[in-house]
């Protein structure tokens, strides 16, 4: 974790170094970060309010997971935090659960308790975030990159940044950081075989899921063409890599609570998924 804390950290100085200068974030100038930070390590302080945002929200994420294993004496790790140099410093973090699931309801508890914990957790940040953030005619589509506008990020900057344009909106870097966790939490809530959303599916209705899964892995391919590319590469990996789910043995239904928090962990889906995370200015 010290090592990706290093790298979202020098992300966050470029982001906060751009930020007050009014100027859009440059991936590649991102580089000359990592150089000026060998030089003058004090100047990583001003990527704090990016890295620790961001680490608190994947943290969040992953010890929900965690959590809800433990409560039902599943075999877990502690969570692993992936260091690489990213537009955001991280490839994410991840836990291993090294015993069986036998049933739908532990595997329903263990699926949703992260992603709706890292939700919980990136509310509160990206508001903050939206309300620091400033006003800079064109910036968000001057920069050679164009960062997709989640739904509850729309609806905060519509209540927060009242009849500002969006395309003028200079997002703090911690709401940046908040950003990144909505992503993340949308890629994991998608119904796709052992991501989280596949989890749930899986939970209420058992083998369909398997095609269901291929369904929507089937769906990503002309997103890719309409929006970002990235979702070629997602519906490749997911196919070869992702698309396998261990059976479960259990006829007993999830009960009416758990249908609810099912439904919640589609809303938040909604609110934080995007079609084009990221796309070149072309």
């Amino acid at each position: 974790m010290l090592l990706t804390l290093v790298t979202t950290t020098v992300v966050g100085a470029g982001l906060a170094q751009s930020f007050s200068a009014n100027q859009p974030f440059d991936f590649e100038g991102d580089f000359a970060v990592y150089q000026r930070a060998l030089h003058d390590p004090a100047f990583l302080l001003t990527g704090l309010p990016f890295s620790l945002t961001l680490l608190g929200i994947l943290l969040a994420h992953e010890f929900g997971h965690f959590l809800a294993a433990r409560y039902y004496d599943v075999d877990v790790t502690l969570p692993f935090f992936i260091p690489a140099p990213t537009l955001i410093g991280t490839l994410g973090a991840f836990i291993r659960i090294r015993s069986p699931i036998l049933t739908k309801r532990i595997l329903f508890d263990i699926g949703a308790a992260g992603p709706l914990a890292g939700f919980a957790v990136l509310v509160w940040p990206l508001a903050v975030g939206v309300s620091m953030s400033r006003v800079a005619p064109g910036i968000a589509v001057h920069g050679d990159l164009i960062f997709g506008r989640p739904l509850l990020m729309q609806l905060l900057e519509w209540v927060l940044l009242p009849g500002v344009n969006p395309a003028d909106i200079s997002l703090h870097p911690m709401a940046r950081a908040a950003w990144a966790g909505l992503l993340a939490t949308a890629l994991n809530l998608l119904p796709i075989g052992q991501l989280d959303g596949g989890h749930i599916l899986y939970s209420f209705l058992g083998e369909k899921t398997k095609l269901l899964s291929r369904v929507f892995v089937a769906l990503l391919i002309p997103m890719g063409f309409l929006f970002a590319y990235s979702w070629l590469l997602w519906a490749g990996l997911l196919f070869f890599f992702g698309l396998r789910h261990p059976s479960i043995v259990d006829p007993s239904p999830l009960g009416r609570a758990r249908a609810w928090l099912g439904f919640a962990a589609l809303v938040v889906l909604v609110l934080s998924f995007t079609p084009a995370p990221v796309r070149t200015n072309l």
